[in-house]
């Protein structure tokens, strides 16, 4: 939790609390059902919590915007963003139904109102977004495909409406056919070790009716 307090130490009471709750939760439902490896729910608030957040430093959501979380998997970056911007609301998206439960189970412990839950895949999903979050779910091309139709036409942020996804490694070859990407390095913001090789890619993409 100090982690989180030492690059956003602006948090209310109420988000601290939140934060807090989420390694118990989980511990917890990581027994019951693996949603996280040993090794990252040990290391939950370096590896998941503060790699969600990387987002937030790259784009502040603001009050009233949409974001669509594609492959959530346990809650992330979706649940550690919807703590942060409590205004904002997110759209968590997975196809594997026992994840899902996992952060609906969490969503209702943290009593985030701003979060809706479809247990879907991403093609099935109608409605507009500022943004499209995800942490690698797929290669960019494939996961430009399954999200282009799912951008908001007025931009209101910063950066124009479209993906803001969490990758590592080398990105060259995977984004060389998407000119207007900025690869932003998460080492500008956190110098833990762990996120050398960690960037935020921004790609706008154009609105399709």
């Amino acid at each position: 939790m100090d982690l989180i307090l030492k690059y956003f130490p602006e948090l209310s009471p109420e988000q601290q609390s939140r934060f807090e709750a989420l390694n118990g939760l989980y511990q917890d439902w990581n027994t019951k059902i693996n949603v996280v490896s040993r090794k990252d729910v040990d290391e939950l608030y370096l590896r998941h919590v503060l790699h969600s957040l990387g987002i937030a430093k790259v784009q502040v959501f603001l009050p009233g915007s949409s974001i669509l979380d594609v492959g959530t998997g346990g809650g992330f970056p979706g649940i550690p963003l919807a703590i942060l911007f409590p205004e904002t609301k997110f759209h968590l998206v997975d196809s594997i139904g026992k994840k899902i439960r996992v952060v609906t189970e969490v969503v209702s412990a943290l009593e985030l109102e701003n979060v809706n839950i479809t247990n879907d895949r991403v093609e099935n999903i109608t409605g507009q977004y500022d943004f499209i979050v995800s942490r690698a779910v797929a290669q960019m091309e494939t996961f430009v495909r399954w999200v282009k139709d799912r951008v908001a036409k007025k931009s209101r942020h910063d950066l124009k409406n479209g993906i803001l996804y969490l990758k590592g490694g080398d990105l060259s070859e995977e984004l060389a056919n998407f000119p207007k990407a900025t690869v932003y390095p998460l080492s500008n913001y956190f110098k833990e070790e762990f996120f050398d090789t960690k960037s935020v890619v921004h790609l706008p993409l154009k609105y399709k009716p």
